[in-house]
Formats: structure tokens, C-alpha cells, sequence
């Protein structure tokens, strides 16, 4: 990466999603770091009602802590017969994934109507401000048993076509994710955002 490259811290501390954002955004002008690189930055809550205002907490708080630009996203699963739950609460739904697939499910036991979404909204900030925000969505149907043992969360209830995401390959997952869309609609604008900050 040449030195006039710019930045981006990805505020989580997941190695895999650090990876495949470096992946993503290979050939452009930004060098990706992940929290890692930055121990000492403060712990990262998540104290808003919708994903969008989560995620920008995230990546200002991140973006201001270490003074560069700044990644972060909040996602979660939202189910048509309950209301949209549990929605940004989806990570705190349980202590563990077989508890909260076990809540769900005991939740939907008997309802027809098991249609859900997956949401993600990426955020990106400087130390000055937020930058923009990015939304991807999946649509799909809860399953009344696991399938599958890839991925994690809801991902082995949650049918997309024949398939529950837990069934797919990970290339196969992030082309269909919300993530994966979301994160590629933020790679397709980073390049006229930078390009802006540059010739600011």
C-alpha cells in the first residue's frame, strides 16, 4: 500500500469481517485496519433503537479515539409476526447462538407467518463527522428446525431460496448477505468519498 494511502479503521474486533472488508476494497487507495491496531480505544455500545444510529455511534466514536476514517456496522434479524423483533436487540436475544435460535423458534412455535429479514447498515465517519451510511437487506423465512453448519446466529433457521444461510458456502452467503450488500454499496461510493476528503 503506497503511503498516500488513507486509513480506515473497521471498528470490530472480528477478524473475518476486518478480512473480507480488506478483500472488498483491494485496489483501492486505503490501508484496513482493525481495533487491534488501536487496544486502547474505548468499548463500543450500542444504546440506539435502530441499526442505522447504532452503527454511526460506532464508527464516530471510533473515528474520533484514533483520528482517522472509520468503519462499523450493526445488523440483526427482523421477523414479520413479531413486530420486527428482535431487530437491533438480535445479539442480546440469548447468552449463546443455540439460545437465541431456541427462543425464536419457541416463539414462532405454531405461527404460519415465519417471513423475516436481515438487516445491516454500515456507517462510515471521520473525526469530524459521519461520512454516510449504507443499508443491505435479505429477505427470507424462519425455519421450524436448524439446517446447516456454517455461518452463526440465526443463520441455520433462516431460509433464503432452498437453502438456510448455515447451508451455503461463505462466498455463496456473501453474495446474497445483508452484509454483503451493504458493504459492497459502501465500496462502490468510497472511491468518490475519498476523492472528496482529498480535494478538501
Amino acid at each position: 500500500m503506497g503511503s498516500d494511502a488513507v486509513r480506515l479503521l473497521v471498528a470490530s474486533s472480528n477478524r473475518g469481517k476486518v478480512a473480507e472488508i480488506t478483500r472488498l476494497l483491494a485496489g483501492l487507495p486505503v490501508e484496513v485496519v482493525g481495533l487491534d491496531q488501536y487496544p486502547d480505544l474505548p468499548d463500543t455500545d450500542e444504546p440506539h433503537d435502530t441499526f442505522r444510529a447504532n452503527a454511526e455511534h460506532k464508527a464516530l466514536l471510533a473515528a474520533q479515539s484514533a483520528g482517522c476514517l472509520a468503519l462499523a456496522d450493526d445488523s440483526g434479524l427482523e421477523v414479520v409476526a413479531l413486530g420486527g423483533r428482535p431487530g437491533v436487540l438480535s445479539a442480546r436475544y440469548g447468552r449463546d447462538d443455540a439460545e437465541r435460535i431456541g427462543r425464536l423458534l419457541a416463539e414462532l412455535d405454531g405461527v404460519s407467518d415465519r417471513r423475516a429479514r436481515f438487516v445491516c447498515v454500515v456507517a462510515l465517519a471521520g473525526p469530524q463527522g459521519i461520512l454516510g451510511a449504507w443499508e443491505g437487506t435479505v429477505e427470507g423465512v424462519i425455519t421450524e428446525a436448524p439446517r446447516g453448519t456454517n455461518g452463526f446466529g440465526f443463520d441455520p433457521v433462516f431460509l433464503h431460496g432452498d437453502r438456510t444461510l448455515a447451508e451455503l458456502t461463505s462466498d455463496e452467503k456473501n453474495a446474497v448477505s445483508h452484509r454483503g450488500r451493504a458493504l459492497r454499496a459502501f465500496a462502490a461510493d468510497l472511491p468518490g468519498l475519498l476523492h472528496g476528503l482529498c480535494s478538501a
